[in-house]
């Protein structure tokens, strides 16, 4: 390969870095002000889901909720028994009592792992 050659290989790879950098995400966020998604913002209320308790199972570390969709774990809405993170979460709610919460999916299990109650 001459000189030449290996000139317009050099370019041409540097080119296409740069054009590999510019369409990232990380890059395109930085272009537009906005952070990169690995930056998230907090949790907010926004991010918990609406529920009115039906049943509470205080000794299983259990609680059935009417909840709304749970975008996080893309759910639509229905009735269906959590297990809590912490049976002391159940102290406070009984069936009627409406609340905000989050939740996960551990190992197959979903799990409240937040809430607050509604006033």
């Amino acid at each position: 390969m001459n000189r030449n050659n290996l000139s317009r290989l050099n370019l041409f790879g540097a080119t296409v870095l740069s054009v590999v950098a510019l369409l990232s995400p990380a890059a395109q966020a930085a272009s537009h002000g906005t952070p990169p998604a690995q930056a998230s913002a907090p949790a907010t209320s926004a991010d918990m889901t609406d529920a009115e308790v039906r049943k509470v199972d205080r000794e299983a570390g259990k609680v059935t909720l009417k909840h709304g969709d749970i975008k996080s774990l893309d759910m639509p809405a229905m009735t269906m028994v959590f297990q809590v993170r912490n049976k002391a979460m159940l102290d406070k709610l009984q069936p009627g009592t409406r609340i905000q919460f989050k939740a996960a999916n551990e190992g197959g299990k979903f799990v409240v792992t937040e809430l607050k109650i509604v006033q």
